[in-house]
């Protein structure tokens, strides 16, 4: 039984074609991961479906009576509320049902015969419906979710607003699991996400008998859980049956098909062309000459693959620093409230550390306090000599209306114009990105926007909260080279231990440090 059925889909963003006369469907209890590289329009294909954006072409049709969840990467919390009260409005129907309910209770002291014999039905069915559905036992399900995210460590009572980018994403994501529609749309879910609560999710949605689609570039978080693939690429959407690790052999299978293909093609035209050329003014061979040019015009021509620009990181290396980059003394991180005991750290010349933790305990606090953006809450940072340090923020600034162009331009008003645009083509940004507004890019080429800016300065100290989030698996790779050829010294933020596993010297992990049960 289809739950989506797409046809004929075609549709531009930003000045961009995304997709070109697409056509699929979706069937009961798929779990499917939607892949491809940075641009190609998955978010963009989420919110045409869910009726956020209206296609240029082609229909978008859901069965009757489908109840969808979307997530998406830039979803909001109504401020004020605390998170059990926000996670609460995941059974908004099932209160209303009850308060209609106990309505018709009321009501039964002044009905007449055949009212009250209306009103018991109703409420009958309507008790039937909560007990079914487990609506008195709500904050129990409330709890377990939240602990299996973990926002039980962070306390149900705390308010929506003072939360972190992580902690609302754990939120959002907590509420659409309570709701259990009948399909899950989720835009990068395992974003901000620790490496227990991704595990979590992975036997949640192993378990989830309802159909999904899932946007990640976590390969693991997909192997882990989906059965069927859509791979959105060159303006296609291609279906393979199988994990992501099935897919890449599949798809690398189909590219070499398709690439013989059509070196065979090339070379039968050349042939054919040779014999043309030879043969048409012979009045003898003329016919069998005009016979095969007939023959090349009727031929369908195959195409041959663009390949997309691969990104190429390199991080300019600064002089040398004192022996100790930084040094911390009886360090309280924290705003208002303190939100770590002392600690005493000292970061040394051409050290690599990873630091790791869950959410809201001050990952991106302690990179901002170290930098000096923010003052400690107590005790001192003391940073070494000639240090120079690149630092790449976790969240960029949303409505960004400046071009990457324009954004890089800002950074660096001495770079010309072919410059600007050859640093960003190297960081993999075709012209079409390069000319697109920051606020219609991905979350991944604005990333990639966001790490050229860093690379065209030399720093001797890298600070990076975060980089792999949105970035695509080519992307990450890449990544992850430049960062193990890098000289200088290193502060990484990251959810993904198998992305610094192997090559960093040593991980902080800032739960050891906080005042918060974890």
């Amino acid at each position: 039984m289809s739950i989506l059925e797409v046809a004929h889909l075609s549709h531009s963003y930003g000045g961009r074609e995304i997709f070109e006369d697409v056509s699929f469907r979706l069937e009961k209890g798929e779990h499917v991961a939607l892949v491809g590289a940075n641009g190609e329009g998955k978010s963009t294909f989420m919110a045409i479906v869910t009726g956020q954006l209206t296609p240029d072409a082609g229909k978008v049709t859901w069965a009757r009576r489908t109840k969808v969840g979307y997530l998406d990467q830039h979803s909001a919390l109504e401020p004020g509320r605390t998170i059990r009260e926000t996670l609460r409005t995941a059974f908004r129907d099932l209160v209303e049902q009850e308060k209609v309910m106990l309505a018709d209770y009321d009501r039964m002291g002044e009905a007449s015969a055949e009212e009250m014999e209306r009103l018991m039905a109703e409420v009958g069915e309507i008790q039937e419906r909560l007990e079914t559905s487990g609506y008195y036992s709500l904050d129990t399900k409330i709890e377990e979710a939240a602990g299996g995210l973990g926002l039980l460590d962070v306390g149900l009572e705390h308010k929506v607003d003072e939360l972190s980018g992580g902690q609302r994403t754990k939120v959002l994501l907590t509420k659409l699991l309570l709701e259990q529609p009948d399909i899950l749309l989720l835009d990068e879910p395992t974003n901000y996400l620790d490496a227990e609560h991704i595990q979590w999710l992975i036997r949640y949605l192993q378990d989830y008998e309802n159909a999904f689609i899932v946007i990640s570039h976590d390969v693991p978080f997909l192997n882990a859980v989906t059965n069927v693939i859509w791979h959105v690429d060159n303006l296609q959407l291609n279906r393979y049956t199988g994990n992501y690790e099935k897919f890449e052999a599949m798809a690398a299978l189909k590219r070499r098909q398709e690439e013989a293909a059509y070196e065979r093609q090339q070379a039968e035209i050349r042939k054919e062309q040779d014999f043309i050329a030879r043969n048409k003014a012979r009045v003898a061979t003329r016919g069998m000459a005009n016979s095969r040019q007939k023959k090349l015009d009727r031929m369908e021509l195959l195409t041959k693959r663009t390949e997309k620009p691969k990104p190429h990181f390199r991080f300019l290396e600064d002089r040398a620093p004192s022996r100790v980059v930084l040094q911390a003394s009886n360090l309280v991180l924290g705003y208002d409230v303190a939100l770590t005991r002392q600690v005493d750290l000292k970061l040394e010349r051409g050290q690599k550390i990873a630091i790791r933790g869950t959410n809201g305990l001050g990952k991106s606090t302690l990179l901002k306090t170290l930098l000096g953006m923010i003052p400690p809450v107590a005790g001192s940072v003391e940073r070494g000599e000639f240090v120079s340090a690149g630092y790449f923020e976790q969240e960029s600034a949303r409505g960004n209306q400046r071009t990457a162009l324009e954004e890089l331009w800002q950074e660096y008003p001495g770079m010309s114009n072919s410059e600007v645009r050859a640093a960003l083509a190297a960081c993999g940004l075709t012209n079409d990105h390069i000319t697109t507004k920051m606020t219609a890019l991905s979350g991944g080429e604005a990333a990639k926007v966001r790490l050229c800016k860093i690379m065209q300065r030399p720093a001797n100290l890298l600070v990076l909260d975060e980089p792999t989030n949105h970035l695509d698996v080519e992307a990450k790779a890449e990544l992850q080279r430049a960062l193990r050829e890098y000289k200088g010294t290193l502060l990484l933020v990251s959810h993904e231990p198998e992305f610094y596993e192997g090559w960093i010297d040593a991980v902080w992990n800032i739960e050891g440090w906080s005042l918060k049960i974890v």
